[in-house]
């Protein structure tokens, strides 16, 4: 967290994801910016630096701040959603405890342009619709 970009609000949040093949964890912070719909959250900076690392599945997002309550906001939730196993846990402060929860309890309908394998990918159908 001590290295959160968190020149507005003086709130820094860091996050950790853990990619579901290899065990690596990727680490996040917030990241604020004057114009404020281009702050990015720690979650998805975590996530997005495993993306850029080359991992495309995490089991694990662990959620870091002095907030009483922080779970992820409803932007990461859809890309936690996307880009998490089924049984993904989020960890992360409530009411003063840790809370884990998975993904489908925090976000029980997602956004999807097209159904996913169980691994996570588009099927052939969805990727290209004239293969079907």
């Amino acid at each position: 967290m001590h290295r959160a970009y968190a020149i507005h609000s003086g709130f820094p949040v860091g996050a950790a994801a853990r990619c579901a093949d290899s065990g690596s964890v990727f680490i996040g912070v917030n990241v604020e910016n004057d114009s404020f719909g281009l702050t990015n959250c720690a979650e998805r900076s975590a996530i997005f630096a495993g993306v850029a690392a080359g991992s495309s599945r995490y089991d694990a997002i662990a959620i870091a701040g002095s907030a009483h309550t922080l779970p992820p906001c409803g932007a990461c939730r859809q890309v936690i959603a996307q880009l998490a196993t089924p049984n993904a846990r989020v960890i992360f402060p409530r009411e003063g405890e840790l809370a884990v929860m998975t993904i489908e309890d925090l976000l029980p309908v997602r956004f999807e342009l097209a159904p996913r394998t169980r691994a996570g990918n588009r099927s052939a159908e969805a990727a290209d619709p004239g293969a079907a």
